[in-house]
């Protein structure tokens, strides 16, 4: 018999893997999805052949696309969008928080890097208790709820070792853009005003974000000329331009003015920490996620490998698969909570967590109810300012990068002359271990506060192999702890249930996260009928709106297709 032509085999193979678009024989959504979902065929799709950047705002993903365009690779194009974003997208894209990056390039290796935020070493472990012993405010808004800040130290490290072009050129453009300013979308327009309340507290920012006391309205133009300032001390210096000097010095003059912890020896002590990834095998593929500081990679790999178990699933959307789904959530979260930490000051059992073995015991534990979370024994050790950005280039070389501030423009403070917001990252440590966050999570010492820790993340940056051990997918999105169970829909919903990543990526969304003790589901996603039946197993059920701004880039037969989330602002750009 004749070998089919190329195409047809690329084809073929693209009807049994999902990649480009649901297969003729694959079953369309479930009847448990509403029929008048809000997001149904409304994911921001591009296709390129040779090469693909999505991230949270469509002019920082065309930087990206020229930088490779230009010869640079997807390392270059990914530190490029990282200043970008810091621009153009304030809420989240920030040089004043931190992130987490995971790397594959063209010869296999991959490689994970580390750049969360410190405790300031002046924190102590319960300096946001209030006088009855409850957590209070401060590590959410204002000074004392920002960490040592990781990002610029991450995006030159990620530069130094594995990009192509000069550093110049990468961060050129977002100099530009801070000097020059850029034009104001809805989105963003929408999203400073829905913050002009904290960010009118602090001086600069109010000047730097709410020119002339209101919001910037679709179509003005916003400039930042002390970012651009800032930006461009680090081209001329690299990330000592920011951890030492002028920078420095006015960073250390904002914490001074607003009773914060941050001081010179913990700007120049900082390092980005390059990890060995976490590798999950799942019916065939393998992923790879962040190891902790991010929770995310063992959180999400418990989830799927309890799910794996389950052959075949059940259709998404029914009331069987999300109760099946939440039962496994549960344990996983349980784990998370319980367990894990900085490695530097937690020994996390990574292995034990990780096993298939111990993924049949706890998926032996899940019958037909849901079964209450137990109550925390937080003494037991062992954002949605986020944003994700996914990169791909001509070679095959892949960045998959969550970057945050925590809260939506993070603790709201903006350092004055300098021109960017700081983190309140302080609160992802569990400021009264067994007491909720400002996400509801509760957690225990392990994650309690110590000078040079980093707080544990759930961000989930991830990149997936088919089983041929090729390139995929590369996905990832902010929304706090939904975070993990975001990207393992995405994950799932294109393997197991065969649907296209625009499908994928815009289906509605459910969450459990052990405590509180309830299933989130996005609202108007699944019919009435679902949740009733899902009601009638024990499960509370917790209305959300809508959550996440995924961004990823999967194979296809003509190239690379790019979704931007429909549910937020971001978009693609590729060649």
């Amino acid at each position: 018999m004749r070998s089919p032509p190329p195409l047809r085999l690329l084809l073929a193979l693209a009807s049994t893997t999902g990649c480009a678009g649901r297969p003729a024989d694959a079953p369309a959504p479930a009847a448990g999805i509403a029929a008048d979902w809000t997001f149904a065929a409304k994911a921001r799709v591009t296709e390129s052949p040779t090469a693909m950047v999505v991230s949270g705002h469509p002019l920082a993903s065309k930087i990206g696309r020229d930088i490779l365009r230009s010869g640079g690779n997807a390392v270059d194009a990914a530190v490029a969008v990282g200043f970008a974003l810091a621009v153009v997208h304030p809420e989240a894209g920030n040089i004043g928080g931190g992130g987490f990056m995971v790397i594959r390039t063209t010869d296999g290796t991959v490689r994970s890097l580390d750049y969360r935020e410190t405790a300031p070493g002046r924190a102590s472990r319960d300096m946001y208790l209030g006088p009855s012993g409850e957590p209070t405010d401060r590590s959410v808004t204002g000074h004392l709820a920002a960490g040592v800040p990781g990002s610029v130290a991450g995006l030159t490290a990620a530069h130094e070792r594995l990009g192509r072009l000069p550093f110049d050129s990468v961060i050129l453009p977002a100099i530009r853009l801070a000097r020059g300013g850029f034009v104001v979308d809805e989105d963003r327009s929408e999203s400073i005003r829905s913050d002009s309340l904290r960010l009118s507290s602090f001086p600069a920012s109010l000047t730097s974000f709410l020119p002339g006391g209101r919001p910037p309205a679709p179509g003005d133009r916003l400039t930042q000329p002390d970012l651009a300032t800032t930006l461009e001390a680090i081209r001329r210096h690299g990330a000592g331009g920011f951890y030492r000097g002028p920078v420095a010095d006015l960073i250390v003059a904002e914490m001074r003015r607003g009773g914060g912890l941050i001081d010179h020896a913990d700007l120049a002590g900082y390092r980005a920490i390059w990890r060995q990834p976490v590798t999950i095998r799942y019916r065939g593929h393998t992923v790879y996620s962040m190891p902790p500081a991010s929770s995310g990679g063992v959180t999400m790999g418990e989830i799927l490998n309890i799910m794996e178990g389950y052959d075949p699933l059940p259709a998404f959307g029914t009331p069987a698969l999300i109760h099946r789904e939440a039962e496994a959530m549960r344990r996983a979260f349980t784990d998370r909570n319980r367990y894990l930490g900085d490695p530097d000051f937690v020994r996390n059992p990574i292995g034990r967590l990780l096993s298939k073995e111990y993924a049949a015991a706890l998926r032996n534990e899940i019958g037909e109810r849901a079964t209450p979370t137990p109550a925390f024994d937080p003494t037991v050790a062992g954002g949605s300012s986020t944003t994700h950005y996914s990169v791909v280039d001509g070679d095959g070389n892949a960045v998959s990068c969550t970057t945050t501030l925590n809260d939506s423009y993070g603790s709201a403070v903006t350092v004055t002359g300098a021109g960017f917001l700081l983190n309140d990252e302080m609160d992802d440590f569990a400021t009264a271990p067994g007491k909720p966050n400002m996400y509801g999570l509760v957690q225990g010492e392990a994650n309690a506060i110590e000078p040079g820790k980093r707080m544990l993340s759930a961000m989930t940056p991830s990149i997936v192999l088919d089983p041929r051990g090729q390139l995929y997918m590369v996905a990832g999105t902010p929304g706090g702890p939904r975070i993990i169970t975001m990207v393992y829909h995405v994950i799932s919903n294109v393997i197991d249930h065969r649907m296209s990543l625009a499908e994928a990526v815009s289906a509605p969304r459910m969450h459990h996260q052990a405590l509180p003790d309830s299933l989130q589901v996005e609202d108007g996603g699944f019919t009435a009928t679902t949740l009733d039946s899902l009601r009638g197993r024990g499960h509370g059920i917790a209305t959300r709106g809508y959550w996440g701004d995924v961004e990823a880039i999967i194979r296809t037969p003509r190239g690379w297709q790019g979704v931007s989330d429909p549910r937020r602002g971001g978009g693609g750009a590729g060649y």
